[in-house]
């Protein structure tokens, strides 16, 4: 195990101590675990390439010296590495490996906060037992000896920096990042290596001759805020220290934050009756997965990939809060048609919702909208419901998916894949 920049935490007795714990290639550290015969040779968990779900998911560290990367192409990443063997997803398997980590990290605090299944935030604070480093080690040393993986963990005042800490090296690794020590680690690294500076952020900085989180820190915030708006002023904050974010407790994490599904489809989406089988079975999903969580929502997402890669990501807020499918497919239509000109085929599409109420919550009836059939589709939605549960997800579909059943045989609520929670 590597352990950098160690510093005594009884000087900061004012500052938080934030662990930022991160399961080392944890798809595939799993998946070692459970097939012993891979163990000692290079493994990717990836989709199925014949579906055009074909990406890298995760990686084991033999894979990772040939510079395969998560997200791209499984054929670009045979190319780098003939040999690679790639393996399905058992995601059953990874939620019950997270949730036993996460058991570990409750001996220490309640204060843990997850950030998608393989990492986790910790506010040790309060534990009077033991230092940041002590916690660090234990929780190292526990999830090696009883879950047979390891963890890269950073320690540090904040959420951003523990974060940042975890990231600087892996694997099996704990970095501690302090106010006496961040300028020297953390501002001499690439923009692109804090939290939320994405591609096209990067691109934004670069262009304005930013290219390190130092660079970030030392820049006017105007001038952050003219070319990035409200998330110049976010950097800025994250790239100086200032976040202040308080962890989680562990009892509030079970409620969602948003709801989402997403999906690559056999063949691209060429016209806009393409995309309305596509966005109606989504729709069906999230809303489906509101209704068995008691939700109601009101902001409306989409996303859109097409056949060259490019992204684009939209999102509307509803005038009244629903969890009914056609709402919600009406709303993410129209967004669509709003957002993109069918420039180029579309490859996959996402729909997802947030800014949640619970649906027990009474709401004020409208006499501009007709509630009693607002009323006659919840129904009708929740009566799908129950046959769903009961025969099948295919036992009942709309006329809408009937014609192409290529594009619209995809069961996206039982077989969905699971992405990181948002930090915001």
């Amino acid at each position: 195990m590597d352990i950098s920049n160690t510093v005594d935490r009884t000087k900061y007795k004012k500052d938080r101590v934030i662990l930022h714990s991160d399961c080392n290639g944890f798809f595939a550290s799993v998946e070692c675990l459970h097939n012993p015969e891979i163990r000692n040779k290079p493994v990717a968990v990836s989709g199925n390439a014949e579906n055009r779900h074909g990406i890298i998911l995760a990686k084991n560290e033999i894979a990772k010296r040939y510079n395969i990367k998560t997200g791209e192409a499984i054929w670009q990443a045979k190319q780098k590495c003939p040999e690679l063997l790639t393996v399905p997803p058992h995601f059953d398997l990874y939620k019950r490996f997270s949730k036993m980590a996460r058991r570990i990290y409750s001996d220490y605090t309640d204060l843990i906060e997850p950030f998608g299944l393989d990492e986790a935030w910790l506010d040790v604070t309060h534990n009077t037992e033991k230092s940041g480093i002590e916690i660090a080690r234990e929780i190292s040393e526990r999830v090696k000896f009883e879950l047979g993986i390891t963890v890269s963990i950073g320690i540090s005042f904040n959420k951003i920096f523990a974060k940042f800490g975890s990231d600087y090296k892996k694997p099996d690794a704990i970095t501690q990042i302090t106010r006496e020590n961040y300028k020297s680690i953390v501002w001499n690294a690439p923009a692109q290596d804090l939290l939320y500076v994405g591609k096209a952020t990067k691109k934004k900085l670069n262009n304005i001759g930013i290219y390190t989180i130092g660079d970030i820190a030392q820049s006017s915030p105007a001038l952050l805020r003219s070319h990035l708006g409200k998330w110049g002023d976010l950097i800025y904050g994250f790239a100086n220290g200032y976040d202040s974010s308080p962890v989680s407790h562990m009892d509030s994490n079970s409620e969602a934050k948003s709801i989402g599904n997403s999906t690559t489809t056999p063949r691209d989406m060429k016209n806009y009756k393409d995309v309305k089988i596509v966005m109606y079975v989504l729709c069906e999903s999230v809303c489906r997965r509101m209704r068995e969580q008691g939700f109601l929502a009101k902001t409306v997402n989409i996303s859109i990939r097409d056949n060259e890669l490019h992204t684009v990501t939209r999102q509307c807020t509803l005038e009244d809060y629903t969890n009914i499918t056609n709402e919600v497919f009406k709303a993410a239509t129209e967004l669509f048609r709003k957002s993109y000109k069918m420039q180029r085929p579309i490859r996959s599409i996402g729909v997802s919702v947030t800014d949640f109420v619970h649906n027990d919550v009474p709401h004020q009836l409208s006499i501009l909208k007709d509630e009693k059939k607002l009323f006659q589709n919840e129904q009708l939605d929740k009566t799908i419901d129950i046959l769903k549960k009961r025969f099948g997800n295919y036992v009942l579909r709309p006329a809408v998916l009937l014609d192409d059943n290529g594009l619209s045989g995809f069961n996206p609520k039982d077989d969905h894949t699971i992405h990181p929670v948002g930090y915001l």
